[in-house]
This record gives structure tokens, sequence and C-alpha cells, in this order.
């Protein structure tokens, strides 16, 4: 299978991704690889005096879910260069263990490079809960291949 060279995507096209739910296993698996132990991500008891009543999870967890739901569309199967960094991203909302998420994305502009075999897109991503409430949001550059000369 190959994804979308950078001459196929168009402005203002919009994917969205499967779901997910995010589980608790998610939360204490995230903790241990990073070393977040935020009593915010782990500590129950202590959550549930705060304005969020309970765990959430880490904000580049989220991210990270959503970036491989993304990938599951294959849209970057053999194109994507490099991730080449957020203009923004921001955490909007908590995100509980039961939440189920999805991606959306919508193309900005295109840029291209120095390089005639590469072309710079850039993308809003949106993460939305199964409420259609946004979570997260953000702008990202891409670095995708050209399609080969004939």
């Amino acid at each position: 299978m190959r994804g979308m060279y950078w001459e196929e995507w168009e402005i203002d096209a919009e994917f969205v991704s499967p779901a997910r739910t995010v589980t608790e296993a998610d939360i204490v698996a995230f903790a241990g690889l990073s070393g977040d132990y935020n009593p915010l991500h782990v500590n129950e008891e202590y959550c549930r005096s705060t304005q969020f009543g309970g765990r959430i999870a880490h904000g580049p967890l989220v991210y990270a879910i959503a970036a491989g739901l993304l990938f599951q569309l294959h849209l970057y199967d053999d194109t994507l260069i490099a991730f080449l960094g957020f203009d923004s991203l921001k955490f909007t909302a908590p995100v509980k263990p039961g939440d189920t998420i999805h991606a959306r994305i919508r193309v900005l502009e295109k840029r291209e490079t120095s390089r005639a075999d590469r072309g710079v897109m850039k993308r809003r991503l949106q993460v939305l809960n199964q409420r259609g409430e946004v979570v997260q949001e953000g702008v990202q550059a891409f670095l995708l291949k050209r399609k080969p000369s004939a």
C-alpha cells in the first residue's frame, strides 16, 4: 500500500480516524514508560479532590494514541519523510479512563522545498472525545515525498 504524495494532499481536505477508548492500563503503562508519575495521572484518591474528580490521561499519551489512530488510515505509507513538529499544540479538555477518542485532520497549506523530491504539508489536528468535544488541537508540519518523475 502507498500513502499520498505531497501533490495529492488538497487544501481543506479532511480525514477522520477510527476511535479508541483510553484505558486505565494505557495511563499506567505510559506513566511507567515516561516516568511521569504526576498524581493527576496515577493517584485516584488525590484526584477526587481536584477539579477533574478523577484521574486524567497524560496529554502526550492522548496525542500518541491519536497519532496511531491516524496512521491506521495509511495516508503516509512510504510517502512520509519526517514529522517536522508542531506550530502549536493545546490540551483543551481532560481525557479520563473510559473516554473514547478519535482524530480529525484538515490540510491547511503546502509549500515546495529547495529539493524537487519533497514538499511540506501543514495540517490542523483535532482530537475529539465521545461527546464531540475537542480535547487537543494543534498545527503540525510534515515533510512528504513528491511523485517520482516519469
